[in-house]
């Protein structure tokens, strides 16, 4: 019983030591529908939310136009604030 204890103790101080954060990064093609001269030209955006919620927080498919144009993962420390840079952005032309 005692040993029961002392592995299951240990198992969960170690775990987080063990286990590794990652997280998705997404790069889109932004457009507004609006005919406003400020807010019209497209943009791209290198964002965290997923394609739906990212539509929903910034007005709903009403106001903009969103194209998905890569995904990749991040992995390590999830508490950055920067995004980390995609693989295409180390191969030149890209």
């Amino acid at each position: 019983m005692l040993l029961k204890m002392l592995l299951s103790s240990l198992i969960i101080f170690l775990l987080p030591v063990m286990s590794s954060a990652e997280y998705r990064a997404y790069q889109y093609y932004v457009k507004s529908k609006y005919n406003l001269t400020q807010k019209s030209k497209s943009y791209l955006v290198t964002s965290t939310m997923d394609p739906v919620s990212y539509i929903s927080y910034h007005g709903g498919s009403e106001s903009i136009s969103v194209d998905l144009l890569r995904t990749w993962m991040c992995m390590g420390d999830t508490s950055r604030k920067d995004i980390c840079e995609g693989p295409l952005s180390k191969v030149k032309g890209f």
